[in-house]
């Protein structure tokens, strides 16, 4: 394992997590988590989670699905990327060191694919994390094979958003991880059908995330609120973006107008939409399984499958066995498909 770019100064440190290696890579704008699953001969996909959340809580209902795990585990090497000191068991950042800009979190991922030698790259990111992916396959074109963006951000922060991240900086900075962080977080990640009410408990899922909220490091969420509320607009960039990009967005997002108008200033040609229905934003943890088929497809204009000696459900594209057109119908798996073009079908 070694730097092939030059830009990379060491590793910190390497463990065994959750069936996974993690490296702590040095970077040129600061430390950075970084946790591999797979094989490193296969090609790469690497991720990034929204504000709060790591791969262990952001992205394990989409890989812990056994149908997509045997689709992405099959077909790359993982690499979930954590936004700083967001990491499992992460230390407070030090008060002294500043706050990364958007332009240098996207460096930091090209510093990452320098230090594990990796040439283009799939992509996933999850609402703040799919800004920072689709930042840094703006600046780094040559780098970036497809996005997989999911409920993603692009413009600068609206008046509405702007003002509840800064109530939520507040209240991390007074208060620290208080249970109003975390409802404003849920409500983020969640539509309202999981998050429960007074006559109906929480779902498995939001109390999960509850819990892995109370192990965040409150000043390093602050961080990356502060840096996600300082994010320039993308809008221009995307014309020249010229990679396949698959959109993902819940019916009930707090940023579905966002998604509308991201996949707008795409190439139509290129790119494609799919609305979940009665989903919020994190549809990794939400509905993982109406992602599925969709990836299916998109994965297909790669040349990539998913191994065929995996029990294969009914619903998928590539079950040989899979004769009943209505069970590929976009209403039987959940979600709503937008009158877009994709390239699935074309040549790469």
């Amino acid at each position: 394992m070694g730097d092939s770019g030059g830009s990379v100064v060491s590793v910190d440190v390497e463990r065994i997590s959750f069936g996974g290696k993690e490296h702590h890579i040095q970077t040129n704008h600061g430390s950075v988590s970084v946790a591999v699953y797979g094989d490193h001969d296969k090609p790469a996909l690497v991720t990034y989670p929204d504000i709060a959340l790591n791969h262990m809580s952001c992205f394990q209902g989409l890989l812990f699905c056994p149908e997509a795990s045997s689709l992405l585990l099959h077909n790359f090497c993982i690499y979930h990327i954590s936004p700083p000191g967001h990491e499992l068991g992460a230390a407070p950042v030090s008060p002294s060191s500043p706050v990364a800009s958007v332009d240098e979190l996207a460096d930091q991922v090209s510093d990452v694919l320098d230090f594990f030698g990796l040439g283009p790259v799939m992509c996933l990111g999850v609402t703040a994390g799919a800004y920072i992916l689709t930042l840094f396959a703006t600046k780094y074109r040559e780098r970036v094979l497809g996005l997989i963006l999911v409920s993603p951000l692009c413009r600068t922060p609206s008046w509405t958003e702007w003002f509840h991240n800064k109530v939520m900086s507040n209240l991390l900075y007074y208060y620290g991880m208080c249970n109003m962080v975390k409802d404003c977080l849920l409500q983020r990640y969640f539509s309202k059908g999981v998050q429960g009410c007074s006559a109906v408990p929480e779902s498995d899922i939001v109390q999960a995330s509850r819990s892995f909220l109370d192990q965040r490091q409150s000043m390093n969420v602050w961080r990356f609120i502060h840096t996600i509320n300082e994010r320039h607009d993308l809008t221009e960039s995307l014309k020249e973006l010229q990679c396949r990009t698959l959109i993902f967005v819940g019916q009930n997002s707090q940023f579905h107008a966002e998604a509308v108008h991201m996949t707008s200033k795409l190439d139509e040609r290129y790119s494609a939409l799919i609305e979940v229905q009665g989903c919020g934003s994190v549809v990794t943890e939400e509905q993982p399984h109406a992602m599925l088929m969709p990836l299916e497809y998109f994965l297909m204009g790669y040349g990539l499958y998913r191994p065929s000696q995996i029990s294969c459900s009914p619903r998928s594209p590539l079950n040989p066995f899979c004769i009943s057109p209505e069970l590929l119908s976009p209403e039987s798996m959940g979600v709503k498909l937008k009158p877009i073009k994709t390239r699935a079908n074309l040549e790469v």
